[in-house]
Formats: C-alpha cells, structure tokens, sequence
C-alpha cells in the first residue's frame, strides 16, 4: 500500500509534461509501457520540478501503478492471438458451412422450381390437348347436326317435290277426265242434234207427203 499524497497543482501538471515527454519518447506500444524507466523519471522531477527524491519515488510509484493498472485493465479485455486465429478459424468454418447450407438451398429451391415449371408445362400440355380434343368433338357435333339438317331438308325436299307431281299428275288426270267429257258431251249432243234434225226431216218428209 502506497501512502497517500497531495500533489500541489503545479508540480501535477509539472509530472503530467515529464510524462507526456518521456511517453513521446519512449512509449509507442503496450510493451513498451512494461518497460518503464522510473529511476529516469524521477530524477527528471528532481531536476525539473524540483521534487524531494522521496515525493519523487511516491509520485513515480503512483504514476507507475496508474499505468500498470490500466494495462491491466487493457489486457484483461483484449484476447490472445490464438484465441483471435481460433475464433477467426471457427468464423471460417462456420462461413463455410452457411455457404454451403445456401447453396444446398438455392439448388434446392432451383430444383423446387423446376419442378413447379415441368408441372405448370405439362398441366399447360394436358389444358391444350383437352380443349383439342373439346373443339374436335364440337365441330364434330356441328357437322353431324349440319349434315343431319341438310338430310332433312333434302327429304322434306323430295316429299315436297313428290306431292308436287302428285298434285300435278291429278292434275293431269282431271284435266283429261274433263276433256273426256266434254268430248263425250259433244258426241251426245252430236248424237242429239243427228236424232232431233232426222226426226224433224221425218216430220218435214212426212207432212209435206200427208198434204202434197
């Protein structure tokens, strides 16, 4: 344990320069704190700040042990370099590992589409041929009621054009019956006109012979 001292402020800030100088001077790294030079540095405050050789030694004492404390304090948070390569190692490996677990995903989810895009092309293939196969089926249909349409008008036709001759050949047939007849009227009223001019000829002969 060090005795407690106080340090007027003008030999502090008077050990604060000596520290600064002998720090630009001689510290650049953590090890090279380690490596204080404190009989230097007291007689530096004997000579320039006019110290006893005892406030001296306490001051470098207390400086030294401000300093040694916070490399400690440093060091204790700081990791050792193969603690820092194992850590680095393990970083590599564990990079490494979630590459490979990405790139195992990506060709996963890169065959998971291909197999959606395989499925969409053959449901698309399926889709195209079943309407093929509806539209053949409906003009199929098409032409057979088409076809069975015309059949149909074709025999309404043919009956109609039969009932037409009929209707013509009755025709015919009245009319020659008509004709038939009137040439049969014709020969009785022939026949009559013969038999009433013959009679009255008769008649005539007949009187003119009672008379004459």
């Amino acid at each position: 344990m060090f005795k407690s001292i106080i340090i007027p402020s003008g030999r502090a800030r008077l050990i604060n320069q000596c520290i600064v100088s002998h720090n630009n001077n001689h510290i650049r790294s953590l090890t090279s704190i380690t490596k204080f030079d404190t009989k230097k540095f007291v007689q530096s405050l004997e000579q320039k700040g006019g110290f006893t050789k005892q406030e001296a030694e306490t001051a470098v004492n207390i400086v030294n042990k401000a300093i040694n404390d916070g490399i400690y304090s440093i060091t204790r948070n700081l990791v050792t370099k193969e603690v820092l390569s194992s850590t680095a190692y393990q970083q590599k490996v564990d990079f490494a590992k979630l590459k490979g677990e990405l790139q195992t995903m990506d060709k996963s989810e890169l065959t998971d589409l291909k197999k959606e895009q395989e499925k969409l092309r053959t449901d698309l293939t399926n889709l195209r041929n079943r309407l093929k196969e509806e539209i053949t089926k409906n003009q199929a249909g098409v032409r057979l009621d088409l076809n069975l349409e015309k059949g149909r008008i074709r025999e309404e036709s043919s009956i109609h054009e039969s009932k037409i001759e009929d209707t013509y050949t009755r025709i015919d047939e009245e009319i020659a019956n008509m004709q038939m007849q009137i040439k049969s009227v014709k020969t009785q009223v022939m026949q009559w006109l013969i038999g009433v001019s013959s009679g009255t000829f008769a008649l005539l002969l007949a009187f003119i012979r009672f008379f004459g």
